[in-house]
């Protein structure tokens, strides 16, 4: 017998449709993986067995059981296969019913005890269903607020592969998820920063409201403790709210990275990324065997801080070059397999001591290193990557009179208007 079950494999920030076909016949006891698995695909043959028999279903007994992946050229990789092959097998096995199948896409992990885990790139996946004129979907229960985001597909959660087969056979019914997609929006936005926390340095305040509504790059240059870094993580607060369409361009690429927060179907608030300076070249720009959006695209559409810019390796400070002056603004990934391309449109905020010891310039403290240290130190950034920077900022040192003023900043909700 011969089912076949839809799914999907993610391609970037792409995704493709992935046929799981089934075939169940006489043999010696045997369960094939093919079309290009990883080791990860290949490996649930083993999940699917036991999560099929710990259902309370039975895998086919004395059976050779063949299951295929296509297209065979592309490489699948993950456990979001789990649930399609498992359900292909039951289909396959006529233990649920094949007829309208064909209307319905399937992803998730399975567990040991057949209970559905959570997979990334679920609403790349509800997109694919919409895209392809699917009907419905059925995802793991903790991705189905964020399936829901996309209109005009019906979306299942699914908890456990005993009531999946439950809905199937129309034992039971599985009640659609369903998410307000105007009351997230409105939602009111938190940020970790505000202006209001920040007591002086009034015209570096002042250049950030300028950056933020022509987004501008800045770089931050001062001595430790002027509160660059402050000021930076209060920058997104005050940049205009995004639109509907821009955060599901960011709730995307969180998704695929696997790093949607829990009980976050729609990521509202502007992304902060501040990776340390010893991150690899791959974490900042992105790849990997399967390629995954770095640093500089999960900053998409919010604000990229480096502090310490110097101390990044000359290869990580030039690979900015590209998404700070390409229209559009992205960065590419060249495989032997193909091309990936991953958008990088953030503001980029840097801070750098303005020399060695980071006091060079400082009334409080006496600079002890030379001038060539501080020529060397400075000159780590090249002309090309400072050109591309819009506003060169110094923030002094504070008084300790205005830092003890209790009169209270100005707030960025404020500024923001």
């Amino acid at each position: 017998m011969i089912a076949k079950v839809f799914s999907c494999a993610l391609v970037g920030l792409q995704a493709e449709l992935i046929e799981v076909e089934v075939d169940i016949r006489r043999g010696l006891p045997r369960f094939f993986m093919v079309g290009l698995p990883d080791a990860a695909v290949r490996e649930s043959r083993d999940r699917v067995m036991a999560a099929i028999k710990n259902s309370g279903q039975i895998f086919p007994p004395n059976k050779r059981v063949t299951c295929n992946l296509a297209p065979a050229d592309l490489r699948k990789e993950g456990p979001a296969y789990d649930l399609p092959i498992a359900v292909g097998i039951l289909a396959a096995s006529r233990q649920v019913w094949p007829e309208g199948l064909e209307e319905a896409l399937f992803v998730g992990e399975l567990s040991l005890d057949g209970a559905v885990r959570p997979c990334k790139g679920v609403l790349l996946h509800a997109a694919l269903a919409r895209r392809l004129g699917f009907q419905r979907i059925f995802v793991p229960a903790e991705n189905a607020a964020e399936a829901a985001l996309i209109p005009e597909v019906e979306v299942i959660p699914v908890t456990h592969l005993q009531e999946l087969v439950g809905h199937l056979t129309r034992l039971g019914e599985i009640a659609p998820a369903a998410v307000d997609l105007g009351a997230l929006s409105s939602e009111a936005v938190h940020y970790a920063a505000d202006f209001a926390d920040i007591m002086g340095q009034e015209h570096v305040k002042r250049a950030l409201e300028v950056a933020a509504a022509g987004g501008h790059n800045v770089l931050l240059s001062g001595p430790p403790g002027t509160g660059k870094t402050l000021l930076a993580k209060s920058l997104p607060s005050i940049m205009p709210r995004m639109s509907i369409d821009e955060a599901l361009e960011v709730t995307e690429i969180y998704s695929v990275a696997g790093a949607l927060p829990a009980g976050t179907p729609l990521i509202r608030a502007r992304p902060f990324r501040a990776p340390h300076h010893t991150i690899s070249y791959a974490g900042l720009v992105g790849g990997g065997a399967w390629p995954r959006p770095g640093e500089v695209s999960l900053a998409h559409r919010g604000v990229l801080f480096l502090d310490e810019l110097p101390e990044y390796g000359k290869n990580l400070i030039e690979v900015l070059r590209q998404p700070l002056e390409g229209l559009p603004r992205e960065v590419s990934i060249s495989r032997a397999s193909g091309t990936l391309t991953f958008p990088a449109s953030f503001m980029l905020i840097a801070a750098m001591n303005p020399c060695p010891c980071g006091y060079h310039g400082d009334p409080a403290h006496e600079c002890a290193c030379s001038a060539s240290a501080i020529t060397r130190y400075q000159k780590r950034i090249s002309g090309p990557l400072l050109d591309r920077v819009d506003i060169h900022l110094t923030v002094p040192r504070i008084d300790f009179e205005k830092l003890a003023a209790r009169d209270r900043a100005e707030s960025s909700a404020t500024i923001r208007e």
